[in-house]
């Protein structure tokens, strides 16, 4: 036993080792030339290295290799002419396809050769002996076709169309796509790796000039913000959004202030300055002076009960029920409580599109009457459909918290999402979530995620149902202020 398990170890180390020394190829990809390497991995993904804008992650498949594709060079007049030349630019998907097809047999073929050399030579030079070598050759050989099948069997191309970007905030849309593509060709990943190629190459192409995000023209874009809780780092990150994704309108689920007094008014005034449409609605920490202080603002919609069309969208908003800064008061927080306001209130006349609300309970509350629900107050992202088919978003915190942001081991992340609504049928088609590390913290992710049935059936909720509950995507722990 403990020999075979000798040939097993040396097996994979010289497999291991002869894949880091010589399991890399060099090859085109259309205009561009890449590098492309295995390695062993914990984890199974695709990284695409696209120095110096940032890095591509794919959630490719489960075996345990990262395939790593890295730019190495822009053939600049090929990529001009591609740009420029429609006919080209036509050709350049089957190009591509070509290209990566070829670079991936000749990186699997030369990997495979090392790999099996690695093995031999390694297990000569443990063991001696011709026989344990070729019994390490054989496992590495099992070991190798087995990572393979393992691959075949679980590659999602669906990845392709839902990367993580990591790097500058602002090259990450210009990589990424627009919503319209991804959204109306996401079934043909070919398009997709075209897309990314002639978005490099116009970055290269431009040296230091990153260029303008490839606004969607059927998409209306909406900016999800909450829980400032005053910090300024929001009013930064927003401004920098609205330009960047050329938002149509942005909206707060509440908790723009800490305690909602009167010194705290000043800070709503940023709110003026980005030029869109800015709808609040009141949080927990939100009086109604600072619902006031909003409202004065130019561009800002408070809503508190109310309906609203901006941006081509009816939106229906309503502020949180408690103030929990005031002590005197006694606050209700139970959850039947909070689900039963949700459910208490509404509009009249036309469906709306989007129901705002600060408490994701009271959220709940609006199951089976509406598409989508945005709200806040946990300080985690996360996102659920519910049974009725209604759509419950809740984003993190845009501040980070406030002066919550290091009352946990780990800093409070800086959060917003932009929405992508389809302007016919005013659905939600996709969406970005932004993450910045929380304070003292350095780094940025931009993770794109596609709606699989935009078009899906709202059912409305049984009477005296239970509280509705879904298929979570990502789990937030409600312990926001």
């Amino acid at each position: 036993m403990a020999g075979l398990v000798s040939i097993v170890v040396v097996a994979g180390f010289g497999a291991w080792l002869g894949i880091a020394l010589g399991g890399g190829v060099r090859s085109p990809l259309g205009p561009v030339e890449v590098g492309m390497a295995i390695r062993p991995a914990w984890t199974g993904e695709t990284v695409v290295d696209a120095h110096p804008f940032g890095t591509l992650l794919f959630d490719s498949h489960d075996a345990p290799i990262r395939l790593r594709v890295t730019l190495e060079n822009i053939d600049q007049d090929q990529a001009k002419s591609m740009i420029e030349d429609p006919r080209l630019a036509d050709r350049l998907p089957q190009i591509v396809e070509d290209d990566l097809r070829d670079g991936i047999v000749d990186l699997a073929v030369r990997s495979t050769v090392f790999a099996l050399g690695g093995a031999l030579i390694t297990g000569l030079v443990v063991f001696r002996r011709v026989k344990p070598a070729l019994f390490a050759t054989l496992a590495a050989a099992v070991a190798i076709a087995g990572t393979g099948v393992t691959v075949a069997a679980t590659y999602r191309p669906q990845s392709l169309v839902e990367p993580r970007y990591t790097g500058l905030l602002a090259g990450a849309p210009s990589l990424v796509g627009s919503a319209e593509s991804i959204v109306t060709r996401f079934e043909s990943y070919r398009v997709q790796l075209t897309k990314l190629v002639s978005n490099v190459s116009k970055l290269y192409d431009t040296v230091s000039t990153l260029p303008v995000y490839d606004a969607d023209p059927g998409s209306i874009r909406v900016l999800h913000v909450s829980d400032i809780h005053i910090n300024p780092i929001a009013w930064n990150l927003i401004g920098t959004l609205v330009q960047q994704f050329k938002i149509n309108v942005i909206i707060d689920t509440g908790d723009i202030t800490d305690h909602g007094t009167k010194a705290e008014d000043g800070f709503v005034k940023e709110i003026g300055k980005f030029g869109v449409p800015y709808v609040w609605v009141r949080g927990n920490h939100d009086s109604r002076g600072t619902q006031r202080a909003v409202g004065r603002q130019k561009n800002a919609v408070v809503l508190d009960d109310d309906v609203a069309t901006v941006a081509g969208l009816r939106i229906y908003g309503l502020g949180d029920p408690r103030f929990t800064p005031d002590k005197s008061v006694a606050q209700n927080s139970d959850p039947e409580y909070l689900l039963g306001y949700g459910r208490e209130h509404g509009w009249e006349g036309d469906e709306v599109d989007v129901v705002a609300v600060h408490d994701p309970t009271v959220g709940r509350g609006f199951s089976g009457r509406v598409p989508i629900v945005l709200a806040g107050h946990a300080h985690a992202r996360s996102t659920q459909i519910l049974p009725t088919g209604t759509r419950l978003f809740v984003q993190g915190s845009t501040g980070g918290a406030g002066l919550r942001a290091l009352e946990h081991e780990e800093p409070t992340p800086v959060t917003a999402s932009v929405l992508y609504f389809d302007k016919e049928t005013r659905r939600l088609q996709a969406w970005d979530d932004i993450t910045l590390g929380g304070l003292g913290q350095q780094s940025v992710l931009i993770q794109r995620h596609v709606e699989e049935d935009p078009g899906r059936t709202i059912t409305s909720e049984p009477t005296n149902a239970p509280s509705p509950t879904g298929s979570l995507e990502s789990t937030a722990t409600p312990s926001g202020g």
